[in-house]
C-alpha cells in the first residue's frame, strides 16, 4: 500500500499555501509521558490511536480502546501498538488523567501550524472560549464555565493553539486567552474577537508581535463604544454626499444573503475619522455593521462596531466585513463538530486532566480532517468507521501489508 503524505492547500490573500503535514507520531513522540518509564504502550501509540479512533466515529474512552482492540495486526502495528494487543479502557483513563494538556496542546503547532505570512494582514486569527458541557454537572458552584480557550485560523480552518482554562482554580477566559497571545507567531495575523477581548494589553501584545487586531466593540469600554455611537449618528445625520463633501471618511460596503428562509442584509460603513483623535492604541480605522434580516416575514436588526489596527490600504470595509464574520468560523467549523459529531458535550470524563486531553485530541482529529481536504466530515468519519485505512492516511500512516 502507497501513501502520499497529506498536504493542505488553499488560496488565502496572499496566494496558495502548501502545508505538509508530519508524522504526528514524532510530535507526540516530544510530549512529556508522566508514566513510569516501563510500558507496555508507547505514548505516542496511544495518542495515535486516539486519534485514529476519533477519526473512525469513536467518542467516549471505552469506544477507542474497544475499536483497538478489534483492529487487525496490521493496523495496530501501524499506530505504533503491539501487533497481538491494545490497551484496555483503564489504561487510556489513567493515562489522560495525568497527560499534561498545556504539554500536548503543542502537538498542534508542531504539525498544523504553517510559517507565519509575510504580507501585512493576510490571515485572521480567531481566539473563543469554549465550555465541555458535559463536565459542569461535576464541579463546583464558583467554577468558571470555560475550559479551554483556542486559536483558529480563517483560512486555513485548522486550530492552531489551544489552552486548557482552570476553571476550577478560578481562572477566566481573559486570563488564559492573555497567555495564549501571547504564545502566537503575530506576525501577519490580524486577532479577531468578541468585545471581551477590546483590551488595550491584548490589543499591545499582538500588535508588538508584528500583527493588527480587528474587534467587535461593547459596553464593556464605554468611552471607545460612546465615541464611535457619535461619529456613526453623525454621519446617519449628513447624506454619504455632504460628508464626501466635507473631506470626511466613509467607505460603504454591503452584502446580502438569501437561504433557508432567510433574507440577510449588511451593511458596513468604514472610516479613519478617529485616528489620531481615539488613545486606543494605534486605532486606524473603525467601522459600523448594520445587520437587518427577515425571518418567517418579521424584520430584525442589530447594529455592531469594529476597530482595527489595519488601514485602509490594507483593509477596506469589503475586507473588514469578512474579518468580522469569519470569526465565526471558530463556532461553525471547529466547536460544532467537536460537540456534536465527536461528542464533547456529552462527554462526562472529569477526573483529572482527561476532558482537557480528550479537547486536545478532538482539535487534532479535525485538523487532519481539514488538512486532508475533506469538506463533508461527517461523510468522511461514516467511510472511516467501515475502513479503518482511511483514517490512517489521513494521519501519514499505512498498514504493513505483511504484518
Amino acid at each position: 500500500m502507497k501513501y502520499t503524505r497529506p498536504t493542505l492547500e488553499v488560496t488565502s490573500p496572499t496566494g496558495q499555501i502548501h502545508l505538509p503535514l508530519p508524522r504526528l507520531a514524532d510530535a507526540f513522540a516530544a510530549v512529556p509521558d508522566p508514566r513510569r518509564r516501563r510500558c507496555t504502550y508507547s505514548l505516542p501509540a496511544l495518542l495515535t490511536l486516539a486519534v485514529a479512533a476519533l477519526l473512525c466515529q469513536q467518542r467516549s474512552v471505552l469506544a477507542i480502546a474497544e475499536w483497538g482492540q478489534r483492529q487487525s495486526p496490521a493496523i495496530r502495528t501501524a499506530l505504533g501498538l503491539p501487533p497481538d494487543r491494545a490497551p484496555d479502557q483503564s489504561a487510556l483513563h489513567r493515562l489522560f488523567r495525568r497527560l499534561d494538556p498545556k504539554h500536548l496542546s503543542t502537538v498542534l503547532d508542531a504539525v498544523f501550524t504553517p510559517p507565519a505570512p509575510t504580507a501585512r494582514g493576510a490571515q485572521a486569527i480567531a481566539v473563543d472560549g469554549k465550555a465541555h458541557r458535559g463536565q459542569l454537572q461535576f464541579e463546583p458552584p464558583d467554577a468558571t464555565t470555560i475550559h479551554e480557550v483556542t486559536a483558529f485560523c480563517h483560512e486555513l480552518g485548522l486550530a492552531l493553539a489551544q489552552l486548557a482554562v482552570d476553571n476550577q482554580g478560578g481562572e477566566a477566559e481573559l486570563s488564559a486567552a492573555r497567555t495564549l497571545i501571547g504564545r502566537l507567531n503575530w506576525q501577519g495575523r490580524v486577532l479577531t474577537g468578541d468585545a471581551l477581548y477590546v483590551q488595550r494589553d491584548v490589543c499591545e501584545t499582538v500588535l508588538a508581535g508584528g500583527g493588527d487586531y480587528a474587534l467587535v466593540v461593547k459596553g464593556n469600554q464605554p468611552d471607545l463604544a460612546g465615541d464611535l455611537a457619535l461619529l456613526f449618528a453623525a454621519a446617519e445625520m449628513s447624506s454619504a454626499a455632504t460628508a464626501r463633501g466635507a473631506g470626511w471618511d466613509y467607505r460603504a460596503a454591503q452584502t446580502v444573503e438569501k437561504g433557508h428562509g432567510r433574507l440577510e442584509i449588511r451593511q458596513a460603513v468604514a472610516s479613519t475619522e478617529l485616528a489620531g483623535y481615539s488613545q486606543w492604541p494605534q486605532l486606524r480605522q473603525v467601522m459600523q455593521i448594520r445587520r437587518r434580516w427577515q425571518q418567517r416575514g418579521q424584520w430584525y436588526e442589530a447594529v455592531r462596531y469594529v476597530v482595527t489596527s489595519l488601514p485602509p490600504a490594507v483593509a477596506g470595509p469589503e475586507r473588514l466585513l469578512d474579518l468580522k464574520r469569519g470569526h465565526w468560523k471558530v463556532e461553525n467549523q471547529l466547536h460544532y463538530i467537536k460537540d456534536v459529531v465527536l461528542g464533547e458535550d456529552a462527554s462526562l470524563i472529569h477526573a483529572g486532566n482527561g476532558g482537557a486531553v480528550l479537547a486536545v485530541l478532538r482539535d487534532v482529529a479535525v485538523n487532519a480532517l481539514r488538512a486532508g481536504g475533506e469538506r463533508s466530515i461527517t461523510s468522511r468519519l461514516r467511510a472511516n468507521s467501515q475502513q479503518p485505512e482511511l483514517a490512517l492516511q489521513l494521519l501519514g500512516l499505512a498498514p504493513s501489508l505483511d504484518a
